[in-house]
């Protein structure tokens, strides 16, 4: 028997990355009203449940691929793009999870530095996740790759100033310095993920056309 609605990845996956970009909100607005790390725990609560959402459209995505018989990409691209999308999702959350579980008691200027870049480059995977869909047609979509990879060496860079900077100025409390290192990792992980992510679009891109 006919299936009669074809499930759309594509409106999946900009699905998925418009919850990234709403955690991402989540995640400056935090950092730019702190006052104490106990006041996170409402936050957190909404991007747990921004989590959960990711994780029932991935079951969702799963499902759909392992029974599609016909894709509009290879299946093992629809999983990996899907999961790739999901790390971005999990890493955001892990940031906010450790100031929180870190009890911080103060938010440094990079940190905030750091959390403006991760909303850009989050907010510039989502628009080119608006444009996936015609990509092989699209003739903005390859720009549309290369500004995530930009954001995401601005990334780069800003975590070895922070860390260069923590450990040779900032460096007052040992329990400081060790608390923003392990954040900061987490923070260019997140920049990380989006580039993983643009590159796998990448690569489905020139494997289709």
């Amino acid at each position: 028997m006919a299936r009669k609605h074809k499930f759309d990845y594509f409106k999946a996956f900009e699905r998925l990355i418009g919850l990234a970009v709403n955690e991402s909100d989540l995640l400056i607005e935090a950092v730019r009203t702190f006052t104490d790390a106990s006041g996170y725990s409402d936050t957190m609560e909404q991007m747990h449940e921004f989590e959960n959402e990711g994780d029932s459209i991935n079951h969702d995505i799963f499902t759909e691929a392992a029974l599609d018989f016909m894709p509009p990409i290879d299946r093992e691209d629809i999983v990996e793009l899907a999961q790739a999308l999901d790390n971005v999702l999990d890493y955001i959350d892990d940031v906010l999870s450790h100031m929180y579980m870190y009890d911080i008691k103060s938010i440094p200027e990079d940190a905030m530095k750091f959390a403006e870049i991760i909303k850009k480059t989050v907010k510039s995977l989502d628009k080119a996740m608006s444009e996936f869909h015609t990509f092989k047609r699209n003739k903005k979509f390859k720009q549309l790759i290369v500004d995530v990879n930009t954001y995401e060496g601005e990334a780069d860079d800003l975590y070895k100033a922070a860390m260069r900077y923590l450990h040779t100025e900032d460096n007052e409390e040992f329990m400081h310095v060790l608390v923003w290192s392990r954040i900061y990792e987490r923070m260019e992980k997140c920049a990380d993920a989006c580039e993983h992510a643009a590159d796998i679009m990448n690569t489905i891109l020139l494997k289709n056309v």
